[in-house]
């Protein structure tokens, strides 16, 4: 009974923060949404990108405030003390939750420049937050196929375009969706822990960008104790997160053919299919390690 009434308080007590912390950000955001839509110059489109950013960074560090003090998570991070923060980074991790995302804030706010999602174009109608997105240039992403897959890939390149005016940190979940069981088994992964990478978003982001990524940041996200919920971090719920960050340099071979090209999404494939393999093997290496605690 107490433990209950103590995670109804929790949540309630994130949730109010979040709330509120999210409608303050928005109300800030909205003199720069008006002057990037009235005045589309570079000089006032810096001087607004980098208002809206801070105000998001800003954000983000509140949501940390109300994480760590509603859980006693304990946080095994490594590698991510290492990036200057004026660069461009290209981000690749591995998705299980929505508690992915702000574990992803959690461990890189003002570390690296603000994370830029590839995000669902369903999701630009969410109150208040699908407005806060488009306003920071997420690109929303229509995944259909056809003649819409040809839009999406369009949308990516004009996003990664505006991505070129202040150091930016695109992220991609390679996977397309969160890993389940189901999922897995429908795809027939050739791999244990993870779906199989898609790249369409990643070679825009290369094609686009490649020249100016310092790096690829790969992050590997295991729960040792299962995978959490959004109410699980709402209620302090979330016992342990393994976050393990290495620097991948991007090789001249996915960027540009012998013909001075974009490289083919093959190339790019196989690329990342090598790191897949590796991140299978690391994340059950890390699930073997807490297995024998």
């Amino acid at each position: 009974m107490i433990q209950s009434i103590t995670r109804f308080c929790k949540a309630t007590f994130a949730s109010v923060v979040l709330a509120v912390n999210t409608v303050v950000g928005f109300t800030l955001m909205i003199p720069f949404v008006i002057a990037k839509l009235l005045l589309p110059f570079t000089f006032v489109r810096k001087i607004c990108d980098t208002g809206l950013r801070t105000i998001a960074e800003t954000w983000i560090g509140v949501n940390c405030f109300w994480m760590n003090t509603v859980g006693r998570t304990r946080w095994h991070v490594s590698g991510h003390d290492q990036f200057p923060y004026q660069g461009w980074y290209l981000v690749s991790s591995n998705h299980q939750s929505w508690v992915d995302i702000l574990v992803l804030q959690w461990v890189f706010n003002r570390r690296i420049p603000l994370l830029k999602f590839f995000i669902k174009h369903e999701l630009i109608y969410v109150p208040i937050i699908g407005l806060c997105w488009w306003a920071l240039d997420f690109p929303f992403m229509k995944r259909r196929g056809g003649a819409s897959a040809q839009k999406d890939l369009e949308t990516a390149r004009k996003a990664c375009e505006k991505f070129r005016v202040i150091p930016t940190s695109v992220i991609s979940f390679m996977e397309g969706t969160r890993f389940t069981k189901g999922k897995h088994a429908q795809q027939k992964s050739p791999y244990q822990n993870l779906l199989k990478a898609k790249t369409g978003g990643v070679c825009m982001a290369l094609e686009t960008m490649g020249d100016m990524f310092n790096c690829l940041v790969d992050v590997t996200i295991v729960y040792p104790h299962g995978i959490p919920t959004f109410t699980d971090l709402l209620t302090g719920n979330l016992e342990e997160v393994v976050v393990k960050v290495r620097e991948v340099p991007i090789p001249k071979s996915v960027l540009l053919n012998e013909k001075g090209e974009p490289a083919s999404r093959q190339v790019v494939q196989a690329w990342v299919d090598e790191m897949w393999t590796a991140k299978d093997r690391e994340i059950t290496e890390i699930k073997a390690s807490f297995s024998r605690q």
